[in-house]
């Protein structure tokens, strides 16, 4: 009986990780597409073409950014309505995934693929900067987080 406990603990904290990591991946996405894209008018998704085609882009982003949202948002009520929602384990996956979200944005998108950059025509390294370290203290919180979890609930394994 114990190791069926033990695996559907394994399962429950699955779930409240990936729904996690869904919801900061769609929020994060979200945030940046509605502030830097839309309401600042910072870049576009895809700067390489016309405005027309960095629209687009913009939209399918925004779209990706809302499935995963409502996605995770649909996950956590089915963790929640069978009570096993963890939100340690939950709000740290959530800040795993948005850090991710936004050092892979600042790294891979930003420098390696030039698909965009933060801003245009201006000294970008203080933007760069910022972004990578909000990136990295949320990855580092998030982790934090996930550690704390995990120890708590190996110390509910042992109690039982």
């Amino acid at each position: 009986m114990r190791v069926n406990e033990l695996e559907i603990n394994k399962q429950d904290a699955s779930s409240n990780f990936r729904s996690g990591i869904l919801f900061g991946l769609g929020l994060v996405a979200f945030i940046d597409e509605a502030v830097f894209h839309q309401l600042l008018h910072w870049h576009h998704f895809y700067d390489k073409s016309t405005t027309d085609i960095g629209l687009v882009s913009d939209g399918l982003f925004h779209a990706f950014s809302w499935f995963a949202t409502v996605a995770s948002l649909f996950m956590l009520a089915d963790i929640r309505k069978r009570k096993v929602w963890d939100r340690k384990r939950w709000i740290g996956a959530m800040m795993l995934g948005g850090g991710t979200f936004q050092l892979y944005d600042g790294i891979i998108q930003h420098k390696l693929m030039k698909l965009h950059q933060i801003r245009y025509n201006v000294e970008i390294i203080y933007y760069d900067i910022v972004w990578n370290v909000l990136a990295a203290f949320m990855i580092l919180n998030g982790l934090n987080l996930l550690r704390k979890s995990k120890s708590a609930q190996k110390s509910k394994v042992g109690e039982a």
